[in-house]
């Protein structure tokens, strides 16, 4: 990430004094988020779709994050989407993905490369297909190396969903579960609802009882790779502990939904996808959906931009969907008016907002002018429902809101 970029991410998520407590864990924050976050995105495609209603008309303003909703947005025959992301890494991650639906020659390389992404096949491939269709910045990242001295496009041969700040997280909490002598993966081999119920209370929950667990988990830098910036980190917790909520969140993920309709857990409990013709993946991924989805490719547009600023430069009444993630969490209330100021402005009738929360509650009653907030109508009864489909299932809350008068 370029300095006047790490500086951009920085100030989006600044909110106290620079050497206050909050503040240094706020600068803690943005430096974590200056590379690969998101390998894989975490927020439920389906659910989003099935939220936004997209019609071919649609114009989909979207946080880019890890670039696959984007790609499956486009199974929903939208006319255009824009991905909007202030990192670097992830503007990388989205061209690289774009170029492989346009130019891999098929389904089976493209779900080796971004499925398995763990094959010495895929450097062959990107050297072929790839390479020669991205840009200058694109090549000299995946073809750079990090922090440890690793080339990034070698993320593709070794697995690179165990790559970013998310991946290393959950390997972080893999190694956490072995010390106590509980392996993850034995959620796997699970059949039905009732056996993953049953392998979660005997051997997952009772990790989260042992000291260290509680101990770590009350620490706020410590999940920092779960996107729970400082100043949600309280009000998540409420007056209990941290590990009580992220025991509740991994109960929803194992015990919810059916193992062969939940990639979230294959990559949670397994650090992968799952493997064969009936495996559990997203959207853009599917066999069903290649020919949408490389057909449709060219209906994306990447920004390298903050999401408020870039719609500052769109015409009025010239967007229909907008999907904000988790984004706001992070944002003071200043920030949160002149983004839904930009929103609705640039909303057409219909338009739609979909964003998620780490904590339960909607956050944006009270933090935006009424001018604005009175001109969208919350949809409760359908947020409620959607959160509880989301099968990611480490959000607290999915929140609909609707332009008034559609």
């Amino acid at each position: 990430m370029t300095g006047a970029t790490h500086k951009a991410v920085a100030a989006a998520m600044q909110r106290h004094r620079q050497l206050s407590k909050q503040g240094l864990l706020e600068r803690a924050f943005a430096w974590a988020f200056r590379g690969l976050v998101y390998a894989q995105i975490w927020e439920d495609p389906v659910v989003d779709m099935a939220a936004l209603a997209i019609t071919p008309d649609c114009h989909v303003v979207t946080i880019a994050s890890g670039g696959c909703n984007a790609l499956s947005y486009l199974t929903a025959d939208p006319g255009a989407i824009t991905a909007v992301d202030l990192n670097t890494a992830h503007i990388a991650l989205g061209t690289l993905k774009l170029a492989a639906a346009r130019h891999l020659p098929d389904h089976a390389s493209f779900l080796r490369f971004f499925g398995n992404a763990a094959s010495r096949d895929n450097l062959a491939a990107y050297q072929r297909y790839i390479r020669p269709h991205i840009d200058e910045p694109t090549r000299r990242y995946w073809e750079g190396r990090d922090l440890i001295g690793r080339r990034r496009i070698g993320g593709f041969v070794h697995g690179v969903h165990k790559r970013g700040l998310l991946g290393r997280f959950i390997g972080a909490a893999h190694l956490v579960a072995r010390l106590h002598g509980m392996d993850p993966r034995l959620l796997l081999a699970a059949q039905t609802l009732d056996e993953q119920r049953a392998i979660f209370e005997r051997d997952v929950a009772p990790v989260f009882d042992r000291g260290l667990v509680k101990w770590l988990t009350d620490q706020p830098a410590s999940l920092f790779g779960l996107g729970i910036p400082p100043a949600q980190f309280d009000a998540l917790a409420g007056d209990g502990r941290m590990a009580d909520v992220l025991r509740q969140r991994l109960e929803k993920l194992a015990c919810d939904f059916d193992l062969s309709d939940n990639y979230f857990a294959w990559q949670a409990f397994g650090r992968r996808y799952g493997e064969g013709p009936a495996a559990p993946l997203p959207p853009y991924l599917q066999a069903r959906h290649y020919t949408a989805v490389a057909s449709r490719v060219d209906r994306i547009g990447l920004v390298h931009a903050n999401l408020a600023e870039h719609l500052a430069t769109l015409p009025a009444a010239s967007c229909d969907r907008y999907v904000l993630l988790d984004a706001q969490d992070w944002m003071t209330d200043a920030q949160l008016d002149a983004l839904w100021g930009e929103i609705t402005r640039t909303a057409r009738p219909g338009a739609r907002i979909l964003f998620r929360t780490a904590g339960e509650d909607d956050i944006i009653p009270g933090r935006i002018a009424p001018a604005t907030l009175s001109r969208w109508r919350y949809q409760a009864e359908a947020s409620r429902t959607f959160t509880g489909q989301d099968r990611s299932a480490i959000y607290g809350g999915v929140h609909l809101y609707i332009l008034a008068g559609a």
